[in-house]
């Protein structure tokens, strides 16, 4: 049954499309095959008289009807100015901080729910939303203290219409497997589910805070960016209280034409905040579009909204690291060998083979700005690349790929001649001082030794373990060439399981330890 509600669900996603003529918009048919035309000029059939006239504004109003969802789908697009038509990208603008609000009424019967008091014994004054999002909108408020305050709020029934647009993008990726067998490798339904897990999360502003206040430590020892110190009495599932911040969001047109602002400056520290969390701290702010970065009347980045945080380990932080570093080196064979050192490139295909094919790739856009170089271009041909050496989707790295997108696309808006080599540097020289230099050798040899005292306690159970085995073995009740009879395995299964499945795991982990080595 709840297939069949899903299926309706992406029925009524093609026919609000074609009603805002977003489906196949007219003013693209003339780019698409003669089908996809055909399909575009019957959809139209359907479409609103009065509509609005920019075909990325008619999306955003599609996206807003759909769900929240729908939403952050656009939010990404909405960055990628450089990657589709400029004209769209303004049009989905909308999306980033300007989605319609929920009512006063509707936002005090939240607050009042959640401490179960009326709200003004919390606030003395809460003013109508100032930004409203897809998941949830920001008032602001001030304490009976007299401090001003950010008050953030879930919408209603927001956790219900997530589960609902996540349930139709997991039946989208299902299909596309199914009878799209190229897509297969893309792993569309880990992808939902990557997502779904993150989006899903988003939905506990508790989870927010916490997050928050990870990420400040990072802010407060590099200086890059600020994060508003968060009220954690007032802080719980349905709303948040942190610190007001006044300045410009980054989604506004005053950043772009204001003489107060250093853009070119902005548009580096908005890259090297986030590379500096990814790959040194492992923990990184997932979802920065303009509507969540503001500047102060410092020239400091703000950011805002931690719903999403993305995480890598330290073996994910060294991998990119050395990506980037690779490619800022033009080493193409070190970009190729860390690909086969982690396995995302099948062993029948050669080192060399793979480095040649990226190499086609970076020396066309090294040392160029962004407005010399089309990403459409290049993530085209690196998608045909990945299809060549039968490269599979890595859905953890889905976060930090899609918000380095995210990150660049708001660099390239603030300074078109950006250049994300020259701003990368700095971050990625360092942190691969840090891991592969004496510091990382050290932590390296540490962690070693930890695994090793940790398998040397376990070697006398193991021992007592493997004497268990042999004196059950030397009884007839365990028949080591797998033809013991049914009768045995039934009256002695807490023999074989426990003692050959640890005696064989503390042999393995002993036999790692001498095994490995460093990198």
């Amino acid at each position: 049954m709840k297939q069949i509600f899903t299926f309706f669900g992406l029925f009524r996603t093609g026919f609000v499309l074609a009603r805002h003529d977003a489906l196949i918009p007219a003013e693209y048919a003339s780019n698409v095959p003669l089908l996809v035309r055909f399909i575009g000029a019957f959809s139209r059939l359907f479409a609103k008289r009065a509509r609005a006239t920019n075909p990325g504004e008619r999306f955003a109003q599609a996206l807003e009807k759909l769900g929240p969802a729908y939403i952050k789908f656009g939010q990404i697009l909405a960055t990628r100015s450089d990657m589709l038509d400029p004209e769209f990208t303004k049009g989905l603008a909308r999306l980033k901080d300007n989605v319609p609000p929920f009512s006063m009424s509707e936002a005090r019967g939240r607050i009042e729910k959640e401490f179960g008091k009326p709200w003004q014994e919390i606030f003395s004054h809460l003013s109508p939303s100032v930004a409203a999002a897809s998941v949830a909108q920001v008032h602001k408020g001030t304490l009976l203290s007299g401090e001003t305050v950010a008050v953030k709020i879930l919408r209603p029934d927001i956790h219900t219409r997530m589960a609902r647009d996540m349930d139709a993008l997991a039946m989208v990726a299902r299909l596309a497997e199914f009878f799209v067998p190229a897509a297969r490798r893309l792993k569309p339904k880990l992808f939902v589910q990557t997502a779904a897990r993150a989006v899903m999360l988003e939905l506990d502003l508790r989870l927010e805070a916490a997050a928050a206040s990870e990420v400040s430590e990072a802010a407060q020892e590099t200086g890059l960016f600020i994060v508003p110190q968060l009220h954690w009495h007032l802080s719980a599932k349905n709303v948040l209280v942190m610190q007001w911040m006044d300045g410009t969001a980054l989604s506004s047109e005053t950043v772009l034409t204001s003489t107060h602002i250093d853009k070119k400056a902005l548009a580096i520290k908005i890259i090297q905040s986030f590379l500096t969390c990814a790959f040194d701290y492992g923990v990184f702010h997932a979802d920065m579009h303009e509507g969540n970065l503001i500047v102060d009347g410092d020239g400091a980045l703000v950011l805002l909204d931690f719903g999403i945080l993305g995480r890598l380990s330290r073996d994910e932080q060294r991998f990119h690291a050395e990506i980037l570093y690779g490619f800022l080196e033009r080493d193409y064979l070190r970009i190729a060998e860390v690909h086969f050192e982690a396995g995302y490139v099948p062993a029948h295909h050669t080192i060399e083979d793979f480095a040649s094919a990226l190499r086609a790739v970076g020396e066309p856009i090294f040392g160029k700005t962004s407005d010399q170089v089309s990403m459409s271009k290049v993530l085209l041909q690196l998608f045909e690349i990945t299809d060549i050496f039968d490269m599979q989707m890595q859905p953890q790295l889905i976060m930090l790929q899609k918000t380095m997108m995210q990150a660049e696309g708001v660099a390239r808006r603030l300074d078109p001649e950006f250049d994300m080599w020259s701003a990368s540097r700095p971050i990625v020289e360092a942190s691969l001082r840090r891991e592969l230099g004496a510091e990382g050798r050290i932590s390296d040899f540490l962690a070693d030794l930890g695994r090793a005292q940790k398998t040397l306690k376990t070697m006398p159970e193991a021992a007592e373990n493997m004497a268990a085995l042999a004196k059950a073995w030397a009884a007839g009740e365990v028949d080591l060439s797998k033809t013991m009879s049914a009768k045995a395995a039934a009256k002695k299964p807490s023999v074989l399981k426990p003692v050959v499945w640890t005696a064989l795991g503390a042999v393995l982990t002993w036999g790692g330890i001498w095994a490995a080595g460093y990198i």
